[in-house]
C-alpha cells in the first residue's frame, strides 16, 4: 500500500514539474518574431518621422515604440542609419505577362511582378488596365494568384484589355455595366477602372469607365490618349471625372498639362485638383519631361502618388523602378518624407486600400528598409535630358507579410563561421530564406492579397 502511495506521489510530482517547466518555457517565449531597431521610421498615415523600433508578430505589425528590448523577439535587426517605411505601393504597372501575345500589355510588353518589386522595397503593385472584364480571370490565374507580390488590378474599360490598337480603339467593346459586374465579383483585388490610349474624338471610354467606377465604387484612372479638341483636358478633369478619380502621366506634356505662359500647371490641372482629382506621376517610357516637372514642382504642383508605369520599355529607360522615380523627384525638390508618403499611404488611399501603406499596429507587416545614398547621380526623362542629384534611395531589405523576402547585403544573416542563431530552427517565422520549418510543407504557399 505504501509503495502504491509513493508511486502515485512521484507521478503527481512529475506531472506538476512538467507543467511548471512548460509554463516557464511559455512565459519565456519571445513576444515577437522580428524587431527592427534604431531605424528612422517614416509612416505618413501615423505621422511618425523619428527613430523608432518596429516589432512584427504573425505577419502583422505588433508594436512601434521608441525602444523594444532585443530579447522580446526571435530575431532583432539593427537598422541604424536606415529608413524604415511601409512596403512601397506602385500604383501603375503592367504585369500581365506570359501569354505570349506580341506587342500586347496582356502579353510580351508586360513584366513578371516578382522580378521587379521586392528588390526596390515594393510589396504591392496595381496593374493598370492590362486586362478587361473578358480576360481578367486568366490574368488572375496566371499572375495574381501565383505572385508573392500583392498584385491588385484596375480593369480596362475595353473588355479585351490593353492588347493593341484594334482592341483599344473599339468603342463597341467598352461596356461599363459588364466591367462593373466583374469588378464587384472580385472586390479585394480589383481596385479601379482604367481607360488608356484612345485616339478617337469621342468621350465613350471615359463615360463608360465612370459608369463602371460608379457602380463598383472604385476610382477611374485615365491615360488620356491623343490630345483632341473635341475632348479638352479641362472638361475631362472638371466635368467628366469624379472627385477621387486619377489622372496619370501628369508630367508628359502631351495633353495640355502645362500652362504655356507660366510653365506651371494648366488651369485644367489647378481646377481639377480643387475638385478632388488625384494626380499620379506614371513616368513610363514616354510620359515624363523635366521641362514640365521642374517648373510645376517649383510652383508647388507635386504628385499625389509616384508610380512607374513599369513595362519592358520603361524598366530599362528613364523610369527604371519605383525608387528611381522617387529619387528623381527628390532631385527637383520633393522631401524624403513627401516622397515616401507618395509611395505608401497616398496610393493606398487613392485605391481605397487604407489597410496598406502604413505601420499601424495590427496592419499587415509589409516593410521597406531604405538607405539614402549620397553621391552624384543622373536622372533622365522621355526626351533624354538629365537632372543631376546628390541623393539616391537604395533598398536594403523588404519584408512582406512579416517575413524577409529581399536582403541586399545580408543584414539578417549570421556570418558563416559564427555560432548559429539561437533561434535558427524557428527562422521561418521571420525570413523566407530559412530552411523549411515544421509549419511548412512541399505545397506552394499561397500569398495573401
Amino acid at each position: 500500500m505504501k509503495s502504491l502511495f509513493r508511486k502515485e506521489n512521484i507521478a503527481c510530482c512529475c506531472v506538476a514539474l512538467s507543467l511548471v517547466a512548460a509554463s516557464n518555457a511559455f512565459a519565456q517565449a519571445p513576444s515577437y518574431d522580428l524587431i527592427l531597431q534604431n531605424g528612422h521610421v517614416l509612416d505618413d498615415k501615423n505621422h511618425i518621422d523619428s527613430v523608432m523600433d518596429v516589432a512584427i508578430k504573425n505577419g502583422k505589425i505588433a508594436k512601434v515604440a521608441t525602444h523594444i528590448p532585443s530579447g522580446d523577439a526571435l530575431k532583432t535587426i539593427d537598422a541604424k542609419g536606415l529608413y524604415v517605411t511601409p512596403g512601397l505601393i506602385d500604383l501603375h504597372v503592367h504585369v500581365y505577362a506570359g501569354t505570349g501575345e506580341r506587342g500586347s500589355y496582356a502579353g510580351d510588353n508586360s513584366v513578371p511582378p516578382d522580378g521587379f518589386t521586392f528588390r526596390v522595397g515594393v510589396t504591392t503593385v496595381v496593374d493598370a488596365g492590362c486586362s478587361g472584364w473578358k480576360n481578367f480571370e486568366d490574368f488572375k490565374q496566371r499572375i495574381i494568384d501565383r505572385s508573392k507580390t500583392r498584385v491588385l488590378a484596375m480593369l480596362n474599360i475595353v473588355g479585351s484589355g490593353m492588347r493593341g490598337e484594334k482592341y483599344e480603339q473599339n468603342t463597341a467593346d467598352m461596356d461599363g455595366e459588364a466591367t462593373a459586374k466583374v469588378a464587384l465579383k472580385y472586390p479585394e483585388t480589383i481596385v479601379g477602372i482604367k481607360t488608356a490610349h484612345f485616339e478617337g474624338p469621342e468621350w465613350t471610354p471615359v463615360e463608360q469607365a465612370v459608369i463602371a467606377g460608379t457602380k463598383a465604387n472604385i476610382p477611374v484612372m485615365v491615360d488620356f490618349g491623343a490630345d483632341r479638341p473635341t475632348r479638352p483636358l479641362y472638361d475631362l478633369l472638371n466635368k467628366k471625372l469624379r472627385p477621387g478619380d486619377i489622372y496619370t502621366h501628369m508630367y508628359s506634356g502631351l495633353r495640355q498639362e502645362q500652362d504655356p505662359v507660366t510653365k506651371g500647371p494648366s488651369k485644367a490641372f489647378i481646377d481639377g485638383r480643387k475638385r478632388g482629382i488625384y494626380f499620379d506621376a506614371g513616368t513610363g517610357g514616354g510620359s515624363f519631361k523635366w521641362s514640365l516637372a521642374v517648373p510645376m514642382v517649383k510652383d508647388g504642383f507635386i504628385p499625389d502618388s509616384l508610380s512607374t508605369d513599369l513595362h519592358i520599355g520603361s524598366m530599362n529607360g528613364a523610369t527604371k523602378d519605383e525608387l528611381n522615380v522617387g529619387s528623381k523627384m527628390m532631385a527637383i525638390g520633393l522631401s524624403l518624407k513627401e516622397t515616401v508618403a507618395e509611395m505608401t499611404s497616398h496610393p493606398a488611399h487613392e485605391v481605397k486600400r487604407d489597410d496598406l501603406g502604413n505601420l499601424s499596429e495590427g496592419s499587415v507587416a509589409d516593410v521597406a528598409v531604405l538607405r539614402l545614398e549620397k553621391g552624384k547621380f543622373g536622372f533622365t526623362d522621355m526626351v533624354n535630358t538629365r537632372v543631376d542629384g546628390n541623393e539616391k534611395l537604395i533598398c536594403e531589405m523588404t519584408i512582406k507579410d512579416g517575413r524577409i523576402v529581399y536582403d541586399l547585403n545580408g543584414m539578417e544573416a549570421k556570418l558563416w563561421n559564427e555560432p548559429a542563431d539561437p533561434h535558427a530552427s524557428e527562422a521561418y517565422h521571420w525570413t523566407t530564406f530559412a530552411p523549411r520549418g515544421p509549419r511548412q510543407n512541399s505545397k506552394p504557399v499561397e500569398m495573401p492579397h
